[in-house]
């Protein structure tokens, strides 16, 4: 059934789920926190199940990466799109700190698992459709609409509850299961447009292909490792990878903290975040777009464009630490994501293009590892620092870190005859 796709078919699926995707996530930022705390949380306590989400999704990243190239990518996706609904729902429902850890548990197996089956299968359908195919555009779309789904989520979560206005803290619940309601949508989705890539003997039962599938993991993972440890290109972006997840850790722990400043109060800084955070989503889906834009501008160099938006980021997210302007400050917080989200898709070219398809969505799943480490990182060292000085110095970090980004960035050129050029 697949052979019959078009290059072009395959990029409007794999754009749409990408929307259907994060929308959920959207849906939620705006009060997952709220919820919680509504229910008798501490910020500490609150702290603590956010970490369970972060330990999960690294714990499982590896090994469910395999699990993709070893079974197929569209069995794991819709065992993501399942635990994230049970997530969702036991969110609602949760009551104490346990719980909550459940939720949040539940949640971060689902996104170690869709990390990277749906991205490979876009780039093995599309390659399959068109040997020659450039999949930098539908990588940009997808980006696109991630973000515009983040924004579109974050919109309606911060007005469900509105609508719901004298229904209490129960009211803070809608969120979540109308983001349930859309993670089951995205798995009917997912059964109906992913279509299966390979042809392998059928196993007696969906546990005998599960067990092949997980005796081929440790395989794949070494085989995987074997190429970033020979591979220099791949070790650099990995190590972007873990740049990223420092700096968007940072600034998810650190921004609410400044707006709250600038607007004076926190009940302010909440509200003006909210906005922001939609500009932000919608900056970084518009920013994806203008990857290619971007590279042709540096001379056709992923190397050079992607070192370009490093120091451009550092510039823009420097200007959100130091002004005291609130216009300012959520005009740079957005011109981050805009700016930052046009070097993603050049770095995810260049990523598939030294890997085979075997290898694919465990490599994918790697760099979302490297990821999901720096962001770790980020929260526990950037957030002791700030405590122990001031917000300022973490945003510092933050500047340095996509300094550093700029300079590997530049080793990323390509030798002649390696593969594409840089």
């Amino acid at each position: 059934m697949s052979s019959v796709l078009t290059a072009a078919a395959v990029q409007r699926r794999y754009v749409g789920l990408t929307a259907l995707r994060w929308l959920p996530l959207g849906i939620t930022v705006p009060v997952i926190v709220l919820l919680a705390s509504a229910r008798g949380l501490s910020t500490t306590e609150i702290g603590l199940t956010v970490a369970v989400h972060s330990i999960v999704a690294v714990s499982l990243e590896l090994p469910t990466g395999g699990l993709a190239d070893a079974i197929g990518h569209r069995p794991v996706l819709v065992l993501s799109a399942v635990l994230g609904a049970a997530g969702l729902l036991t969110m609602a429902a949760a009551q104490d700190v346990a719980v909550f850890a459940l939720a949040y548990g539940l949640i971060g197996a689902g996104r170690a698992l869709d990390s990277g089956p749906l991205e490979s299968w876009f780039v093995d359908a599309t390659h399959a459709a068109d040997p020659g195919a450039d999949t930098t555009p539908g990588l940009s779309r997808a980006a696109a609409a991630s973000g515009l789904g983040l924004a579109l989520g974050a919109v309606l979560g911060g007005l469900v509850p509105l609508l719901a206005d004298g229904a209490g803290s129960a009211a803070l619940t809608i969120p979540f299961l109308l983001a349930a309601g859309v993670d089951v949508v995205y798995l009917v989705a997912l059964m109906a447009l992913v279509t299966p890539l390979r042809t392998a003997p059928a196993p007696t039962s969906a546990a005998a292909a599960l067990l092949r599938g997980c005796r081929d993991v440790p395989r794949l993972i070494r085989e995987t490792a074997r190429l970033t440890r020979d591979d220099g290109i791949l070790r650099r972006l990995l190590i972007l990878s873990a740049v990223s997840g420092l700096v968007f850790s940072t600034l998810e722990l650190l921004g609410p903290l400044r707006f709250a400043e600038l607007a004076g109060g926190a009940t302010e800084g909440t509200a003006v975040f909210g906005v922001v955070m939609a500009a932000s989503f919608a900056a970084a889906s518009v920013g994806s777009v203008l990857a290619g834009r971007v590279r042709r501008a540096a001379g056709g160099s992923t190397a050079v464009a992607t070192a370009g938006v490093a120091l451009l980021a550092a510039l823009v997210l420097a200007g959100t630490a130091l002004s005291p302007v609130l216009a300012v400050t959520a005009v740079s917080y957005a011109l981050f994501y805009l700016v930052n989200a046009a070097g993603w898709p050049l770095r995810q070219q260049l990523m598939h293009t030294r890997v085979t398809a075997e290898h694919r969505a465990t490599t994918v799943s790697v760099a979302s590892l490297a990821l999901q480490a720096g962001g770790i990182v980020g929260s526990l060292a950037v957030a002791r620092l700030a405590d122990a000085t001031s917000d300022t110095a973490g945003f510092a970090v933050a500047v340095a870190a996509l300094l550093f980004a700029a300079a590997v960035s530049l080793r990323l050129r390509v030798p002649v005859g390696a593969g594409m050029a840089g």
